[in-house]
């Protein structure tokens, strides 16, 4: 075989994804001044290039590279969100996150497992994974709610640390399930996921607080912000060795501590990091877009359309509605805006292509679900992001201002 035969398979990928950064390049610019995001290019991108479109993307769902790339992007970008998490709303804005994965998380998947077990002839366990796997949100999606400086501090925090934690904590349940579905395992669930959370907490607390002893604090720039993405990966590795914690829930507890403790290597990393999370989203949309088809996405026909409809309308909006019902702390605008802005992304995608890749008898028809929620919330919420965080800067700004003058 001549050297670097084998690469050959990749030439027409790296072509695609050259191209499509060129593309995202020039595109950036554009979406920062208006009210586009880049997600739904890179899903329309993905669909475009795979098996569904010109064919440039022939990837195996079940290989190992698309696996690596969906769990490397989950740890890049729950490190990045972990990071932005501030102290001092650490300590004095933890409720409302606290009730949203408490009792709004479990409500949502619950919610969706019903409408799937009514609308689909899939059994409660398929229905419950379903659920499961459609409960966490996006820290990708609402990136431009979390980074905008005129949306309301307890509104992105709030927003922050639901989605960066609620990724790790959805795991446990995606497991559980997987696990029930399959042949012939002996499987405790409580066991697991006291285990998996409880591990993954320490161990990212422990690699931080370490971590953050380690880097002098007279390094340069760039040694900080190669150190603190090091920190990241040895978060997730040192949580899955045995006795095997949840490694998502240790980069995002890490990088909370991490960033506390080391302010100067935070601003580091975060003042660098811009490129590596463009780039890596781009890469997840595109290669799990151009996995599936509009065949096998709407393989459930209306049900699928259906069920989709009711977790971003109805699941998400009453459970969250539900959790924060008393609350004082924000109004019924900012709890309308964060009952919509609970996007599927890259976690969803994560453990998606762990069910397709499992012996689960019903794992494609799970998959495609799930994907299509997805793609759709991608789209919904991609169009909708940057205009929903200008209206409700203006109407906090607008609220502040009439506050001001009658003070006066």
């Amino acid at each position: 075989m001549p050297p670097f035969a084998a690469a050959g398979t990749l030439d027409a990928p790296l072509a695609a994804f050259g191209a499509l950064l060129m593309l995202g390049a020039l595109l950036a610019g554009l979406a920062r001044r208006s009210f586009l995001s880049l997600a739904p290019v890179f899903i329309l991108a993905g669909f475009a290039l795979g098996e569904g479109g010109f064919g440039v993307l022939e990837l195996d769902p079940r290989s190992g590279f698309v696996e690596a790339l969906a769990v490397v992007a989950l740890i890049v970008l729950l490190f990045r969100d972990g990071l932005e998490v501030e102290e001092e709303m650490l300590q004095t804005a933890w409720r409302l996150p606290l009730r949203k994965l408490v009792l709004a998380m479990p409500l949502t998947a619950a919610l969706v497992a019903c409408a799937a077990k009514a609308l689909t002839d899939l059994s409660w366990t398929e229905a419950f994974l379903v659920g499961a796997l459609l409960a966490p949100t996006d820290p990708v999606l609402s990136s431009a709610v979390i980074t905008n400086p005129r949306v309301p501090r307890v509104v992105r925090h709030s927003l922050n640390l639901e989605s960066g934690l609620n990724d790790g904590l959805a795991l446990p349940a995606v497991l559980a399930f997987t696990f029930a579905l399959e042949a012939e395992q002996d499987f405790v669930w409580w066991r697991f996921v006291l285990q998996d959370v409880t591990l993954g907490f320490l161990t990212g607390a422990l690699v931080a607080a370490i971590a953050s002893r380690l880097m002098p604090r007279d390094g340069s720039p760039h040694q900080k912000a190669l150190f603190a993405l090091g920190v990241a990966f040895a978060s997730y590795g040192a949580a899955t060795l045995p006795p095997q914690g949840n490694g998502f829930i240790a980069v995002f507890v890490g990088a909370i501590v991490f960033g506390i403790l080391r302010a100067d290597v935070r601003e580091c990393f975060e003042s660098r990091s811009e490129d590596i999370i463009e780039i890596v989203k781009l890469g997840v949309f595109v290669v799990f877009a151009s996995l599936f088809t509009l065949g096998e996405l709407f393989g459930d026909g209306l049900a699928a359309v259906a069920v989709v409809a009711f977790t971003l309308l109805v699941a998400r909006p009453l459970a969250v509605f539900a959790a924060l019902a008393g609350s004082r702390t924000v109004d019924t605008a900012a709890k309308g805006f964060m009952a919509w802005f609970g996007p599927k992304g890259v976690a969803t995608m994560t453990f998606s292509l762990f069910v397709l890749g499992s012996a689960v008898p019903e794992a494609a028809r799970i998959t495609n679900l799930a994907a299509l929620a997805v793609f759709t919330s991608v789209l919904a919420h991609g169009l909708t992001d940057s205009a929903g965080a200008n209206w409700l800067a203006r109407r906090y700004g607008m609220i502040a201002a009439r506050s001001t003058t009658q003070e006066g």
